[in-house]
């Protein structure tokens, strides 16, 4: 099943997306929201050029809690894939990261096992 199926068919959500999904938001009847797009690449007019920055700015305040959450997962990734010496980490930092490390293992046992 396609991800554009999914979105469709799913719950009503409405999820805001970089410029990398910009096709998504009309295969999906707006559900997914990205940056406008620029109708005018050379010469825009003055009051076209007012509105894209509002509707730019707009979608980036909003983006922002998204990337500051892909941060934060990555940061914990950094921890569970870390291969230095464990004896130069504290005590909790050691066991996060042998927390994530059993995490993954298991959940890659499961998928194998399917």
């Amino acid at each position: 099943m396609g991800l554009v199926k999914h979105l469709t068919d799913g719950p009503p959500v409405e999820i805001v997306a970089d410029a990398g999904c910009q096709g998504l938001g009309s295969q999906t009847g707006g559900r997914v929201v990205t940056p406008p797009h620029r109708k005018f690449k050379k010469n825009p007019p003055e009051w076209y050029e007012e509105i894209y920055e509002r509707r730019r700015k707009a979608h980036s305040s909003r983006r922002i809690r998204v990337e500051h959450g892909i941060a934060h997962l990555n940061n914990w990734r950094v921890l569970a894939r870390h291969h230095g010496r464990h004896e130069h980490m504290s005590d909790t930092i050691q066991a996060v990261v042998g927390l994530l490390s059993h995490q993954q293992t298991a959940t890659r046992a499961d998928r194998q096992a399917q």
